[in-house]
């Protein structure tokens, strides 16, 4: 057998062993956009959190998708939805 393909071999059953063991090499943290947090804890559509927060739509996935952030009073209601969700979705039952 080629060298190579022995030392490719030899290199992935390491790589094997370690990830059974525990030993990650990397780890990769993804950070949520709160806008995103916010809608799933209170279980709603982007069009309904959009209205709820009366924004338009395209805000919301600007908001979500990181290409904006939101300031003032919708960073407020975006943080009582996070904390609160149950008050949002009182509003939605409305």
């Amino acid at each position: 057998m080629d060298k190579e393909l022995e030392q490719f071999q030899a290199d992935l059953l390491q790589s094997v062993k370690e990830m059974k063991a525990g030993k990650a090499a990397r780890i990769t943290h993804v950070e949520v956009p709160t806008a995103v947090e916010a809608r799933n804890k209170v279980g709603v559509s982007q069009a309904a959190f959009a209205t709820l927060l009366g924004v338009s739509k395209r805000t919301l996935q600007e908001w979500e998708q990181g290409r904006k952030q939101p300031s003032g009073a919708a960073k407020t209601l975006l943080q009582v939805a996070v904390l609160h969700p149950e008050v949002l979705r009182e509003l939605h039952a409305v």
